[in-house]
């Protein structure tokens, strides 16, 4: 796999596809008495090139008593088998958020080959995303500042806000994102209702199409589809990027569910 990178770019901008139109609601909190506690788990199981390639976890905390932040949401993901030999990845990512799925704060440790970083954003919203990346092997610190709008996204919080809309086929949408290097407002297209294979059975979903690469956010061109399941729960079942032929395809399937909170409106 040389010159390619298993790293969290790629799989933060699959989880990216899951971004849409401001939030209209907040989610409704898991039913008391959940084995969960309140949070919610997801585990994927990730595939390139038709080979297993690593696993991901997702999680979401909704957070009580707290009105600047209202929820936490994190992301663990890890190489396995032929991938992890030839380049191994094993990061962390966690979101603060702000009512609205807006973005408060983000912070990621990455293990990604021989490279170790500490990336921090914070979010004045309506103003700055401020920007600091550590580079622990070389003890480096850069840093910038960019210009977003109002409610602006992250990555794990646009997830869960697409989560709470029902974009139906043929609609499209833009939201204001930002991964705390650049800001832009990204299109997301609801394209068709399909029958997705996971390790919960066949589930019906809705494939959306994100516009993040192609020097939107990421520089380089690519296709990313999200599949979210068409029912009250919303769940991501699967996420797909679509990169140049040299690197192809990743996939996330989605393989477990730890707990079961009701997300989205119903019909």
């Amino acid at each position: 796999m040389t010159g390619v990178r298993c790293s969290a770019v790629i799989f933060a901008a699959v989880l990216f596809a899951a971004s849409s139109s401001r939030a209209q609601q907040e989610p409704a909190l898991p039913a008391a008495g959940d084995p969960a506690g309140g949070r919610e788990l997801l585990d994927y199981s990730i595939e390139w090139r038709l080979i297993p390639a690593g696993t991901a976890r997702f999680s979401w905390t909704p957070l009580q008593g707290s009105t600047a932040v209202s929820s936490e949401v994190r992301l663990h993901l890890e190489s396995t088998g032929l991938v992890s030999r030839l380049f191994r990845v094993n990061d962390d990512f966690t979101s603060m958020l702000a009512p609205g799925f807006c973005a408060q704060s983000t912070f990621m440790t990455s293990q990604e080959g021989s490279r170790r970083r500490e990336t921090r954003v914070s979010y004045d919203q309506g103003r700055k995303a401020h920007y600091s990346e550590r580079d622990l092997l070389k003890n480096t610190t850069s840093t910038s500042d960019t210009d977003i709008q109002a409610c602006t996204h992250d990555v794990l919080g646009a997830l869960m806000m697409l989560r709470t809309l029902r974009l139906e086929p043929g609609k499209t949408t833009q939201i204001p994102f930002s991964d705390g290097k650049k800001f832009a407002q990204v299109k997301v297209e609801s394209q068709r209702r399909e029958e997705v294979t996971t390790g919960l059975g066949v589930r019906r979903a809705i494939r959306y199409e994100i516009f993040i690469f192609d020097n939107v956010i990421y520089k380089r061109p690519a296709h990313v589809h999200v599949w979210l399941s068409d029912d009250n729960q919303r769940l991501p079942v699967q996420l797909q990027v679509h990169l140049q032929f040299a690197i192809g395809t990743i996939t996330f399937r989605l393989e477990k569910l730890g707990s079961k909170p009701t997300i989205g409106r119903g019909n």
